[in-house]
């Protein structure tokens, strides 16, 4: 194992996205990544997806690459003990049911802590473990709109909009994955773990920049604005002549002016409605239309190279294919090829960020259900295998 993880182990015991894409992110960098699932069906991630051919998701290579599965009924006391035998081993329990189902199974922090105090049990949750909300279900999206990400994404004249991702459950298992970080560089401190609580709403908050001291003090109310920031111009998608979208982002002083020496009209940086970023943003929908106007005559590759070489940003808007494709992107080396017993060289994001001295690694794709029973049980545990035989009879692992 390389990584500047590699030292750490974790037991993974949530499902779906919001625990199991912090496990993903400890995994990327070198930990040791026990996953416990339930036997017989799984992480419920192992079907989800649009396509699936065989069958099988093609979500699940992804968040559960690098990872160690084993299954466990964590309902059964004995699946239970299998998680306190892990925990006197292991450096992090990541979990990410609803507050309060772990002590039902006596497997609450004082219990754990207990057998291990350097444990830093890391729960991923909507709401948080306290508060009048705690006990309720919650899903990404819901904390999306609690942390009011949803209000101000889409069009102004349409119901609020989603991204065409999982943004709040990978912001949460971002923030616990950063939380997990900060507990183990306490301990070297303290010799004692902790409890990393993240709330998908609090996550979502977390990026919401100056919603609310705008509302607090201003008055002002952000709301959805499509493609634009208000008062922030030019920063917009704009068309060109062979039907492709171009983002131009000139909105400070210096780059605009380099935008109208391309455009040929360097009248435009000493007019009064455009010399500054506030004249600019005053005037933003005649401003964009007169942008538009111009990159509406030009093909959209000949377009870029023309602003890339006045420095000027500005980009296409890359679907999967183009992503693929990019020279940049592959000379990064930002997506892997991991190999996989039925989709052959399957592509999937590298690791980010990048560290010089201990880069993470995409090692392996998600595993098949109870791939590393074995080894986790026999080598690990020192379970003979008359045990494991027994607890497989019994419908615990």
């Amino acid at each position: 194992m390389t990584g500047a993880l590699s030292d750490i182990r974790v037991i993974e015991t949530g499902t779906l996205l919001a625990g199991p894409f912090c496990g993903q992110l400890l995994g990327d960098f070198g930990a040791e990544v026990i996953k416990l699932e339930d036997p017989g069906k799984g992480d419920p991630m192992r079907q989800w997806g649009r396509e699936k051919p065989h069958g099988q998701s093609l979500w699940w290579p992804v968040v559960a690459r690098n990872k160690k599965s084993v299954t466990c009924n964590l309902r059964t006391p004995a699946g239970q003990d299998i998680v306190r035998k892990l925990v006197a081993r292991s450096d992090v329990l990541l979990e990410n049911f609803r507050p309060g189902t772990l002590e039902r199974w006596g497997l609450g922090y004082d219990v754990l802590s207990e057998i291990n105090p350097r444990l830093i049990l890391v729960r991923v949750t909507g709401y948080g473990q306290t508060g009048p909300y705690a006990p309720r279900a919650g899903f990404g999206s819901i904390g999306e709109a609690m942390g009011g990400i949803r209000h101000v994404t889409g069009e102004p004249d349409r119901a609020p909009s989603r991204a065409g991702i999982s943004l709040g459950d990978s912001l949460a298992a971002t923030y616990a994955a950063y939380g997990t970080l900060a507990a183990l560089h306490a301990r070297e401190r303290t010799d004692r773990g902790q409890v990393v609580d993240s709330a998908i709403y609090e996550a979502v908050l977390a990026m919401m920049e100056s919603l609310l001291p705008e509302w607090a003090v201003a008055g002002y109310q952000r709301e959805r604005t499509g493609a634009i920031l208000p008062n922030v111009a030019p920063s917009n998608v704009y068309p060109t002549d062979d039907g492709a979208d171009v983002l131009i982002a000139a909105n400070q002083d210096t780059v605009f002016r380099r935008l109208t020496e391309v455009m040929a009209r360097p009248d435009l940086a000493a007019d009064p409605r455009y010399a500054t970023h506030g004249a600019r943003g005053a005037h933003q929908a005649e401003l964009d239309d007169i942008i538009a106007a111009w990159t509406r005559t030009r093909p959209a590759a000949e377009l870029l190279d023309d602003l890339h070489a006045a420095g000027v940003p500005a980009g296409g808007i890359n679907t999967a294919a183009d992503i693929l494709a990019d020279p940049h992107i592959a000379a990064r080396e930002a997506v892997v090829r991991v190999p996989h017993p039925d989709f052959g060289e399957l592509p999937m994001q590298n690791v980010a960020p990048r560290l010089s001295a201990d880069p993470g690694s995409v090692r392996w794709a998600g595993p098949a259900l109870g791939q590393h029973n074995d080894e986790i049980y026999g080598d690990l545990l020192g379970l003979s295998p008359a045990d494991r035989d027994d607890l497989r009879t019994r419908g615990v692992i």
